[in-house]
């Protein structure tokens, strides 16, 4: 019963991802050289002949590693202070936190395109990165904290005498520790911002569109699904290459959580 579970569960899951690798190898409208319903990578051909769909890729490779990066670097030494250090109210501030991650982007896309017509982020790669960067530092905080909180405190007065500075300490000692928690951070920040449409939409009308914006473009009243089918799956490429370069780390990460 149970290997039946998994089967239909597997079927579910692995069923549409076929469907539509297949679709993006097929021609389902007319192209030169080649006939509807043909075997072709004519879709994947398509794609990058396209300047506007390179461009796509390019912009949310570009934001999600910026978002990424600018994350890990508020949210470390923050997820630091709030496991090391007390003071008044530490445990209000964390839980703030927690509620402004789970505030609907929605709510905040008025007064944040204002902000950013004024500093001239709109239609930027960068200003949707910023933007990210709100709902994704809450979490990063919370998982990052957990793991230091892991770490006996004694670690961190044992490099102290050795005469680590507080920087080396964090770059040298602590990062290796802590480094499945890197993981789990990394993986959520990338999840959700290579996939949040809300922001995408409002902060790229012109330019900086990333691949959702791209792909969503491609619904017009004669869509090319074999085209839209060869964007989902090239869109999936990063992500699965993330998960398997920090695989062993999101286990065991997602294993210390348990």
């Amino acid at each position: 019963m149970r290997t039946l579970a998994f089967a239909l569960l597997a079927v579910f899951i692995i069923g549409p991802l076929m469907q539509a690798i297949v679709l993006s190898l097929t021609v389902t409208l007319p192209h030169p050289g080649v006939t509807v319903g043909d075997w072709s990578l004519v879709n994947y051909r398509n794609i990058f002949d396209n300047p506007a769909l390179v461009a796509s890729l390019h912009n949310s490779l570009t934001y999600v590693t910026a978002n990424v990066i600018l994350t890990l670097i508020v949210a470390l030494p923050a997820a630091y202070a709030l496991s090391r250090y007390r003071f008044v109210g530490d445990r209000h501030v964390f839980l703030l936190l927690l509620a402004f991650r789970i505030t609907p982007p929605v709510v905040l896309s008025l007064p944040i395109f204002l902000l950013f017509a004024r500093l001239g982020l709109l239609n930027s790669s960068f200003g949707i990165a910023l933007v990210h960067c709100l709902f994704n530092i809450p979490i990063a905080i919370w998982i990052l904290e957990s793991f230091i909180s892991a770490v006996p405190r004694e670690f961190d007065e044992t490099a102290f005498l050795d005469g680590n500075s507080l920087s080396r300490f964090f770059v040298v000692h602590l990062l290796p520790v802590i480094a499945p928690g890197v993981g789990v951070a990394c993986f959520f920040c990338f999840i959700f911002s290579w996939v949040e449409v809300v922001f995408a939409r409002i902060l790229t009308s012109t330019g900086g569109k990333p691949i959702t914006m791209a792909i969503d473009a491609l619904f017009t009243f004669q869509t090319d699904i074999g085209l839209v089918m060869a964007m989902m799956v090239l869109s999936l490429v990063p992500g699965v290459a993330l998960i398997w370069f920090v695989r062993n780390h999101i286990a065991r990460g997602f294993q210390l959580r348990a």
